[in-house]
């Protein structure tokens, strides 16, 4: 299967309304590419489940800027001011995930758990609304599965079938939010044939990948 598409045709496939992740760390593992067109493509009222929302003009941080995102799940938007004000102004719903939290909540989405039992957040503005479940005598916060349509992510290497390998902290996300999605897109930093990659070092596997970006 040829699972080589253009930039433009991912972004094409991505609909208003649409659920994505974006895989990255402060734009370090990120989809650039990808994701300055989908910055220039006007689709709107997306939800974004990220780490971070980055810089105004970098990586996530554009489509905020564009007034892209109607709904946010992230750990940290302390680096875009945007991010900031359009919270404080009612345009973006943002709701906080401590960042290990919202690595367990894409994690039970990819594997089809009901959630995760974690006692970060108890007292704290991270518990409001979410249900106590009391274990042993000891109460946890039982924090949901996320799920998306589409999973963006970045990759260090790859070969041409979407076997996968990140150097460094640019793995990041990446891994468990391919497990994530509906539709995986890959952008490939360094593409290479078909068994130059040894099967150990493979960390997303070509089964998760729907399509490479050219």
């Amino acid at each position: 299967m040829n699972k080589f598409i253009s930039v433009q045709e991912a972004v094409d496939m991505i609909k208003d309304g649409d659920t994505i992740m974006v895989g990255g760390f402060l734009a370090v593992g990120t989809p650039l590419r990808v994701i300055d067109a989908l910055a220039q493509s006007g689709k709107k009222n997306l939800t974004l489940i990220c780490n971070d929302t980055g810089y105004p003009d970098r990586g996530v941080g554009k489509l905020i800027t564009n007034k892209q995102v109607s709904n946010l799940y992230v750990s940290h938007i302390g680096t875009n001011q945007n991010t900031i004000d359009q919270m404080n102004a009612g345009e973006l719903k943002v709701e906080f995930c401590p960042q290990g939290t919202l690595a367990e909540r894409i994690r039970c989405g990819g594997a089809g758990l009901g959630g995760v039992l974690t006692a970060t957040g108890l007292g704290t503005v991270i518990a409001e609304g979410k249900q106590v479940v009391n274990v042993d005598g000891k109460d946890y916060l039982l924090e949901k599965p996320l799920h998306a349509d589409f999973a963006l992510i970045g990759a260090s290497k790859g070969d041409t079938e979407g076997n996968l390998v990140y150097r460094g902290t640019s793995q990041n996300f990446n891994p468990m939010m391919a497990m994530a999605a509906d539709t995986v897109i890959a952008e490939i930093n360094e593409m290479v044939e078909p068994g130059q990659i040894e099967p150990e070092a493979v960390i997303t596997p070509s089964i998760l990948v729907k399509y490479i970006v050219k």
